[in-house]
C-alpha cells in the first residue's frame, strides 16, 4: 500500500481512479481525464499535490548556502515571498532535481521539490548544509493543493478572509504571501493562472471541499501531465535527470553564470560544455503532421541524426499529438518512427498552449 495524502479519503469517496506515483496512492482521474484537462483550460480545476516535498531551510548563512547549491541565483530574491525556479545539479552538471525556492526571510527559505526525488534531495541538501550550519526541516505536516485555470484566482479569493484577500489579489506571478498557517503562492504547473496553497494537513480537506462546492473540478495526475506538456514544462525523470544538464534539457534559462565569482555546484561542467560550443543535443517541441501518437522513447529521425522523444502524448486543447524531444542541436526537420512507420513531424518551440490559447504558428494548426 502506498502513502496517503491528507486528502486521500476524499479522492476515494469521489470515485477517483487511484494509481501509484512515487510511492503515493494518487488520483489519476475522476472519470474523464480529457474533461478535467478542458476544465482547467476553460474554468478552474483543483489538484492534490501533497506528495511534493516541502523543505524549510534556516540559518545565518542560508543565502550563501543556496548560492552554492542551486544553478539559479537566489540573490534575485530580495522581497519576502519572491520565488525562483531552479535546478539543483551534481558536479557533472546533471540535474538532481528541479524545484522552486521561496524567500521567506533573510535567514529562512522554503524549497518545494519533486516527490520521487525526496530521499536523495534531502540527503544531498543535508550533506552540503553542514559547513554552513543550516537547519534542514522537511515539512510532512503540510499539505499542498493547486487551483488552476482562468477562474482559479477568483475562486480562491472568494474563500479568503478580508484581511488576506487584498494581499493575495495583488500578488505578482512567482510570488507568495502567508498569514498564520496558510501559505499562498501564485505558481503552478499547467500554463494557466492560479495558486498553490500550502497548509496544515488537518485543514486541507476543508479547503478542498469548499473549493469544489464553489465549482472547482477535482483533477488527477493525468490531466496535470497533459496540461504541463502543452505548457512545455519539463517533467523530472523523463525530460531531464542526473545524466542531462540544463543546457540540453531546455532549461538553460534557469542557469545564472553571472556573477562569475558565484561558484555553484555543477558550474565548472556547464562552463566546459558551453566553452566546447554547447551541448550536442537540445530540447525542442514536436507537432505530429500525420496519423499516430507521439510517445516517450520513440526515435526522432532528423536531418542531423537521431534524437528521442522524452515526453509525448495527445493534446486535448489542440486535438493533435505533441511531444518534447531531445534532438541534435540545429536540426530543422524530422520524422518519427511509429510502429514501423515513418511519420512526418514539425519541430516547434514550446510552449504549445498557454492560458487556453495555441502558441503555435497558424500554418501548423489550420
Amino acid at each position: 500500500m502506498g502513502k496517503h495524502t491528507a486528502i486521500f479519503e476524499l479522492h476515494r469517496s469521489s470515485g477517483a481512479r487511484l494509481v501509484d506515483f512515487a510511492g503515493w496512492e494518487m488520483p489519476l482521474h475522476y472519470g474523464s481525464q480529457v474533461a478535467e484537462h478542458h476544465q482547467v483550460r476553460r474554468h478552474a480545476g483543483i489538484f492534490d499535490v501533497s506528495h511534493m516535498a516541502i523543505i524549510d531551510l534556516k540559518g545565518e548563512k542560508v543565502r550563501p548556502f543556496l548560492r552554492a547549491l542551486l544553478a539559479n541565483n537566489v540573490d534575485r530574491l530580495t522581497v519576502p515571498g519572491a520565488a525562483l525556479y531552479s535546478c539543483m545539479l551534481n558536479e557533472q552538471g546533471g540535474i538532481i532535481d528541479d524545484l522552486i525556492v521561496y524567500f521567506m526571510a533573510e535567514q529562512e527559505f522554503r524549497i518545494v521539490s519533486n516527490a520521487g526525488t525526496r530521499e536523495k534531495n534531502l540527503a544531498w541538501i543535508e550533506t552540503h548544509a553542514v559547513p554552513f550550519k543550516i537547519q534542514v526541516e522537511e515539512r510532512p505536516d503540510l499539505a499542498m493543493i493547486a487551483i488552476q485555470g482562468p477562474e482559479a484566482r477568483a475562486k480562491v479569493h472568494e474563500q479568503l478572509p478580508a484581511t488576506l484577500k487584498e494581499r493575495v489579489s495583488s500578488l505578482k506571478r512567482f510570488h507568495a504571501t502567508w498569514k498564520d498557517d496558510l501559505f499562498i503562492a501564485r505558481t503552478g504547473y499547467t500554463g494557466e493562472e492560479g495558486y498553490e496553497l500550502l497548509l496544515p494537513g488537518i485543514k486541507a480537506q476543508d479547503w478542498w471541499q469548499r473549493l469544489v462546492a464553489n465549482g472547482v473540478m477535482p483533477c488527477g495526475l493525468g490531466a496535470r501531465d497533459t496540461l504541463r506538456l502543452e505548457a512545455g514544462m519539463c517533467l523530472y525523470g523523463t525530460d531531464m535527470d542526473e545524466t542531462t544538464t540544463p543546457l540540453e534539457s531546455g532549461l538553460g534559462w534557469t542557469v545564472a553564470l553571472e556573477p562569475a565569482e558565484r561558484d555553484f555546484i555543477g558550474r565548472t561542467a556547464l562552463v566546459s560544455q558551453q566553452t566546447a560550443g554547447g551541448p550536442s543535443h537540445q530540447q525542442v517541441g514536436l507537432l505530429l503532421q500525420g496519423k499516430g501518437l507521439l510517445r516517450n522513447g520513440q526515435v526522432v529521425i532528423t536531418d542531423l541524426g537521431e534524437g528521442v522523444i522524452t515526453s509525448g502524448g495527445f493534446s486535448p486543447s489542440l486535438g493533435r499529438s505533441i511531444a518534447l524531444a531531445r534532438v541534435p542541436r540545429g536540426a530543422s526537420s524530422c520524422e518519427i518512427r511509429i510502429r514501423g512507420q515513418i511519420v512526418p513531424a514539425a519541430i516547434v518551440k514550446p510552449p504549445f498552449v498557454r492560458q487556453g490559447r495555441s502558441c503555435l504558428p497558424s500554418e501548423l494548426t489550420d
